[in-house]
């Protein structure tokens, strides 16, 4: 077995950065494994607008000043909140900018800090989306219904069938992302769909199923939404993501929360992997034997989506085994990471 393994730097295609000294925190761990990043919009005040987004990079900006060489090895991409009242003005702009990469489509209260979501994109939204699609902008999509009617796990599902088969099929040039594809169905869908669309993949989806959210009692900190789903489908996203298809790349969620919000009678949805991220999809490949596919899935797939140059640099990382911390902590943050306690064969 290789001691280490070198591949170009890869991206993180979906990541939430947060604010004040969570985003310290989160830079600082992302840069180590990450050239770029493509930045969610779903604050506390969404960035619903262009002038927004340059606010929050230049944020960012002032962030990775403090970490070492920060600025000149990280750079963040930004994407816009879609609402109902979004206009194709405010997509000129965002393309214009030069710093807007995306705009994320979150249903309506569907997830975390989706409450101003879009609320029908038919009947709202159809005159950005023949925007986005003309100027070959991706539209990123938390596939999930928000109908409390249907159940839980079969939310990413009941999306692909009533929103996205029939957007597809109005919009056949629209570039569009699956964001942290969590079922089989969602795997087959993009299998089955023409070179404008992806998916990224999470590793949390790809290291757990279902059963570790209950294992011993609740375990919040194995909470996210998309919800973990059922071995078979977790199976299907390990196949899928090591197979070295072009549509599968690397799109961690991170979604860091203090231990106060994730641990208390109504917990936050996420999970922090930004700590160790390359080195859990490094796991993940390798005991697929599939390790040569893993600079596929990291770092040229979604530049090649996105239209962005491979980076020029490197990552090597090691095998070297480790333990993850239990506890991460920062000022007045304590933060558990993903596949805490656990032993990982790969280090940074």
């Amino acid at each position: 077995m290789n001691a280490s393994l070198t591949m170009v730097m890869p991206d993180d295609m979906h990541v939430h950065l947060r604010q004040s000294d969570m985003l310290d925190l989160v830079l600082a761990d992302t840069v180590k494994q990450f050239a770029r990043a493509i930045v969610m919009p779903n604050l506390n005040t969404p960035i619903i607008s262009t002038k927004l987004a340059i606010e929050y990079r230049n944020m960012i900006l002032n962030s990775l000043g403090k970490v070492k060489d920060g600025l000149k090895c990280f750079e963040p991409l930004m994407t816009l909140y879609l609402t109902d009242l979004t206009t194709t003005d405010e997509i000129l702009k965002a393309k214009e900018s030069g710093i807007v990469f995306a705009v994320k489509l979150y249903p309506n209260s569907v997830t975390t800090n989706s409450h101003v979501g879009v609320v029908d994109i038919f009947k709202n939204c159809y005159k950005v989306l023949d925007m986005l699609q003309m100027i070959k902008m991706p539209l990123l999509i938390h596939a999930e219904v928000s109908d409390s009617r249907v159940d839980i796990f079969d939310r990413e599902s009941v999306y692909i069938d009533k929103v996205i088969i029939p957007l597809r099929k109005k919009y056949p040039e629209l570039k569009i992302v699956i964001e942290h594809v969590s079922t089989k169905e969602g795997v087959d869908y993009v299998y089955s769909s023409p070179n404008f669309t992806a998916a990224t993949i999470t590793p949390q989806h790809m290291l757990y199923n279902r059963n570790i959210i209950f294992s011993g009692g609740l375990r919040p900190h194995y909470y996210c939404l998309p919800i973990l789903k059922s071995e078979l489908h977790r199976e299907y996203l390990v196949k899928a993501a090591t197979s070295g298809d072009k549509r599968f790349f690397l799109g961690t969620d991170s979604a860091p929360h203090d231990t106060k919000a994730k641990e208390n009678s109504c917990g936050c949805a996420g999970c922090y992997s930004s700590y160790n991220a390359i080195c859990l999809y490094a796991e993940i490949f390798d005991k697929a034997g599939c390790i040569s596919n893993l600079e596929k899935f990291a770092s040229l797939n979604g530049a090649y989506f996105y239209d962005l140059p491979i980076n020029k640099q490197t990552l090597t990382i090691h095998r070297n085994e480790n333990i993850v911390p239990d506890k991460i902590s920062f000022k007045d943050l304590n933060i558990v990471p993903l596949a805490s306690g656990e032993t990982v064969q790969w280090h940074i």
